[in-house]
């Protein structure tokens, strides 16, 4: 179900082209959110250090005029926040309106983002250049500033974006550092090339290093994403009632779903009486008693590999040995359905409805496949097998039985089945012969 390609970055899985559409809407969906959170992120890193500078200049306005030579301005700081915080929160609300509406955002839009928010550490460093002269700014806070758009281009899941993002800091740095020298210190040591190209040339390497890191959690994603729909499409062909552990081995074996022959154990069950009874019942208490007899007889069905292929009101046909093959599927539908008459009769004790059961089991050929509509499909079995396990259920009441099983189902048992008692040769109806069946309970 799933189609591993490798790209220049590794394996990305890929889903079955039914499906793209759907798997690119649901990574699209994914990056979105993780973009909102990258902005989000921005906004309350911007605004702590915002806050946290005023407060520190309110405090101690002395240690900021030292540092910045008396020229230390808190207006000319919040030129550059507000606007980047402005700007941020527009993204955002573009970002909310693409996630409700189910879009995208075009590419070009997000290198252009990248490139004003990382220009945005570049203006400062500008202004600490004036306040400070090049040596002490390019060696305070501005410079590490990049470090934080770089580390939140992450949250991209683009390696391209990422990398852009420290190509763009590092050369706005390289380039600042060598080429721009305020008057009121010329007399500064001009800046080493070699070692601005190698502070710069780290940057960028954060900026590779970021890109990689978001490749990874976009293949995670994508992996998420990929078994999600797999499993959907298992959910959806073979219906809620799958067990978790076939669901695994359905995703694992990647069964056909177009009509082929199977050799299955089919099994028919029917609660007994139950119709007359629930006339006498408000609606709620029929609900809430089917309900509660269905997870027990599931419950057991599951144990043994068995899946409800679909419920038949107040019965279900369950199949052993489709769509995974099984040579075991007539001692896994004769021990699952031992069980769930012992499971019903322990969940009579405690019931004031108690509940009777009736089984029929045989096994033979069908023709298993994906049968419906082309907007509506679901997994199916059709043949004489079915027809006849059917015909074996309503035998119960005949026989004032509760599991009868096939010639077929015995002989499959082996000593398995020494309990199982011949009825004899029995008009079936639809059949022109008698057929024998055997009685377990």
């Amino acid at each position: 179900m799933i189609h591993i390609v490798r790209n220049f970055f590794g394996p990305v899985a890929k889903a079955p082209s039914p499906l793209l559409a759907e798997f690119r809407q649901a990574l699209s969906h994914e990056m979105l959110q993780t973009e909102r959170l990258r902005i989000k992120a921005l906004i309350v890193t911007v605004v702590l250090v915002t806050v946290t500078l005023s407060v520190a200049y309110l405090l101690t306005p002395e240690s900021f005029a030292r540092i910045s030579n008396g020229q230390f301005d808190l207006v000319s700081s919040y030129v550059t926040t507000i606007p980047l915080l402005l700007f941020e929160f527009f993204i955002l609300h573009k970002v909310n309106q693409r996630i409700a509406t189910g879009g995208d955002i075009v590419v070009v839009r997000r290198y252009l983002s990248a490139l004003i928010e990382t220009s945005i550490p570049t203006a400062v460093l500008y202004l600490h250049m004036d306040w400070m002269g090049p040596t002490q700014a390019l060696a305070f806070g501005a410079p590490l500033s990049y470090f934080i758009f770089i580390i939140l281009s992450t949250l991209r899941l683009d390696f391209w974006l990422s990398t852009f993002t420290g190509f763009v800091a590092a050369a706005q740095m390289f380039a600042l550092a060598m080429l721009y020298h305020p008057a009121q210190f010329a007399s500064d040591p001009h800046p080493d090339i070699a070692f601005q190209s190698i502070r710069s040339l780290l940057i960028l390497l954060g900026g590779v290093l970021a890109g990689a890191v978001g490749v990874q959690l976009r293949r995670q994603f994508e992996a998420s994403i990929a078994a999600t729909a797999a499993r959907d499409r298992v959910t959806n062909l073979f219906g809620q009632h799958v067990s978790p552990q076939v669901v695994e081995r359905l995703m694992a074996s990647s069964p056909g779903v177009a009509g082929e022959t199977r050799h299955v154990a089919v099994m028919f069950v029917d609660i007994r009486a139950f119709t007359a009874a629930a006339r006498v019942r408000a609606p709620h208490e029929v609900v809430e008693r089917l309900d509660s007899a269905f997870a027990v007889l599931v419950d057991v069905l599951d144990r043994h590999s068995g899946i409800v292929n679909k419920f038949l009101g107040d019965g279900f046909l369950a199949l052993f040995g489709a769509p995974i093959a099984d040579p075991d599927a007539a001692q896994r539908a004769v021990a699952a359905a031992r069980e769930m008459l012992a499971a019903m009769e322990s969940s009579n004790i405690d019931s004031e409805w108690p509940l009777r059961i009736g089984i029929g089991v045989h096994i033979g050929p069908v023709v298993a496949g994906n049968v419906g509509s082309p907007r509506r499909k679901e997994y199916t079995v059709i043949g004489d097998t079915v027809n006849f396990a059917s015909r074996l259920e309503s035998l119960n009441k005949e026989f004032g039985s509760q599991l009868l099983i096939s010639a077929a189902v015995r002989e499959a048992l082996g000593q398995h089945g020494s309990d199982a008692v011949l009825l004899g040769e029995v008009p079936i109806r639809g059949y022109d012969d008698p057929q024998a069946i055997w009685r377990l309970y």
